[in-house]
């Protein structure tokens, strides 16, 4: 069996997460998909914000046990990724 094999068939078992704008965000432009595996929250950060374009920001597990806020130096590192994003996008894609 490969790794990934409990993975699949665990998700194969049950809805998946639903997405949700990330508070620090203001708006619906950074999405955050949060998921429970052996008892860790896992969160996956992502942008909508650009055209024909899904940049995934971050992907981390949360490991505070207390309150569900994220970090700040992980709201840090996703704002640096998503300039560098827009950056890309207009050197890339800009129409």
């Amino acid at each position: 069996m490969s790794w990934d094999m409990p993975f699949i068939w665990r998700n194969r078992a049950r809805k998946p997460p639903t997405p949700s704008p990330l508070q620090a965000f203001k708006g619906a432009s950074v999405l955050e998909i949060r998921d429970n595996y052996l008892g860790d929250t896992y969160r996956a950060i992502y942008t909508v914000k650009f055209h024909e374009v899904v940049y995934v920001l971050h992907a981390f597990q949360k490991k505070s046990k207390k309150g569900v806020a994220t970090p700040k130096n992980e709201i840090d590192l996703i704002e640096r990724r998503l300039r560098k994003a827009k950056e890309h996008h207009d050197q890339n894609h800009a129409q």
